[in-house]
């Protein structure tokens, strides 16, 4: 069932801790689409939720602010301008604010949310691009590059899109023979990683149109299966074995002639869906209609794939939401959220690194991609790569988060400095004072004093997050400008 499983081994990450969040806090009564697709049916970024759900005579998704819970109406407003079911949802990772969709329509439509949500049915996109002659399936926002989105649809074409403009930049139309399952540019945005109903794994580069390599029959089942690139240049791949065995396999994209590592895992049909977490190296898979959650990390070391742990729960999931690291809540050590879908509900559920330390736990949260991009659509498509640009997650620590875990909302913090006369009077009114003995008084000085000390150490470690996430953001716009001098814009 897993990578060597029985081997102990050293891992921050052994003891990842997944937990439901109280009914309370999910969203009920939310309709979710009955559409056959194997898609994850849900997106999440920090600011927003969305998930498909059922539409009479065309097609709609419901976004809601990522706080929501409770019951949501169904007369409530909903994303709802396609003429057919809609298949794929994506946030833009360079714009909250911005979420695309794929239906069977044809279409690709690119929505501009409102802050703080819909106020009333949304029916014209933004951007709406048309180039496919059947259903769109497969959305891919491109890692680094602004407006630049890939979609593949059941014509066996991917296409990329200049969203900024609405303009079509780039057409495959002969590398699949078949329906594409699945698509992912690896991490600079210079190839994708794409499998097809051939069996075959394809790394292509779309700008110059070509097929860089080519392994055929990567799992020989004939139920779907996916692939993600990793940020090292491995791809992990999900699938089924000839006897309908559900698969794992870990390949190199430089040599794709043998699998670095595979595994059967059991014998389900529901397609397992990857998510990935380059920060912590860490996969995810879901399979629909299954009632777990299997996370595994990954590593140089032989066998390459390591089983941590599983959550289970009682009821199958339609499909999930993988919410992006920057909203994720630092404050308790949570390093990834999935937003469940059930028949009739979203279930938000955390895993968290139990730390004894109240300190920003850096090991859990190196560096992440922010929401600025890289590089302009016209760069890239000039032949341009660039790593994603990373923003520090301590910024957010100590920082009261717009909900805690359990739903509750933040109290405002307390001042951090007060003066001796006020600190005092509060004191009195807080507490009965004790009986009037030297002794007593000398006694609470010392814990007066901790106190003060504490909420001074607290102060200077939230300015010195704001320091530098502005250091960050300085360098970024000075990076901007030098391209504008240079004439690169």
């Amino acid at each position: 069932m897993s990578f060597r499983r029985g081997v102990v081994r050293q891992s921050k990450f052994r003891h990842v801790f997944a937990q439901a969040w109280k009914a309370e806090h999910c969203l009920d009564d939310v309709r979710v689409s009955r559409v056959t697709w194997d898609g994850p049916l849900c997106a999440v970024n920090p600011k927003f939720l969305a998930v498909i759900v059922e539409a009479g005579g065309g097609g709609a998704f419901l976004v809601v602010p990522v706080g929501k819970s409770g019951r949501i109406e169904q007369s409530g407003p909903t994303v709802c301008g396609h003429a057919a079911p809609v298949l794929d949802i994506q946030w833009s990772p360079h714009d909250d604010n911005v979420v695309a969709s794929a239906s069977e329509d044809c279409a690709v439509k690119v929505w501009r949310i409102p802050d703080g949500g819909l106020m009333a049915p949304m029916t014209e996109a933004a951007v709406t691009l048309e180039g496919h002659s059947k259903r769109v399936g497969i959305l891919a926002w491109h890692p680094t590059a602004f407006n630049i989105l890939l979609t593949a649809g059941c014509d066996n074409v991917l296409l990329v899109w200049n969203v900024g403009t609405g303009e079509l930049v780039y057409r495959l139309a002969d590398a699949h023979p078949d329906l594409i399952y699945s698509v992912s540019w690896n991490r600079t945005g210079s190839a994708v990683c794409t499998v097809c109903k051939d069996k075959a794994l394809r790394v292509i580069d779309p700008r110059r149109g070509a097929v860089l390599k080519v392994r055929e029959r990567v799992h020989d089942g004939t139920r779907p299966m996916r692939a993600v690139f990793l940020s090292d240049g491995k791809i992990l791949t999900t699938g089924f074995s000839r006897m309908s065995d559900r698969q794992v396999a870990l390949w190199d994209a430089k040599d794709l002639s043998e699998p670095m590592a595979t595994q059967e895992m059991d014998t389900s049909n529901g397609v397992l869906l990857p998510f990935y977490d380059p920060d912590t190296s860490m996969v995810y898979l879901l399979g629909k209609g299954d009632c777990t959650i299997r996370y595994f990390e990954v590593t140089d070391e032989s066998p390459y794939v390591h089983f941590l742990s599983l959550y289970s729960s009682k009821e199958p999931q339609r499909g999930a939401g993988f919410l992006s690291k920057r909203g994720v809540d630092v404050n308790k050590c949570e390093i990834a959220r999935f937003y469940k879908l059930h028949e009739r509900k979203v279930e938000p559920i955390s895993m968290t690194v139990p730390r004894k330390s109240d300190l920003f736990q850096g090991d859990l949260y190196p560096d992440t991609a922010g929401p600025e991009p890289a590089l302009l659509a016209d760069e890239w498509i000039a032949g341009r790569d660039a790593a994603p640009l990373l923003m520090s997650l301590s910024a957010g620590y100590g920082a009261p988060p717009f909900k805690q875990r359990d739903g509750v909302r933040s109290e405002p913090p307390r001042p951090s400095l007060r003066n001796s006369g006020s600190a005092s009077k509060e004191a009195e009114d807080e507490e009965p004072r004790a009986p009037t003995r030297e002794g007593s008084v000398n006694a609470e000085r010392p814990r007066r004093e901790d106190d003060i000390l504490t909420e001074l150490l607290s102060e200077m470690k939230a300015l010195r997050a704001v320091v530098l996430a502005q250091s960050q953001r300085i360098e970024l716009l000075e990076r901007q400008l030098a391209r504008i001098e240079d004439g690169d814009v």
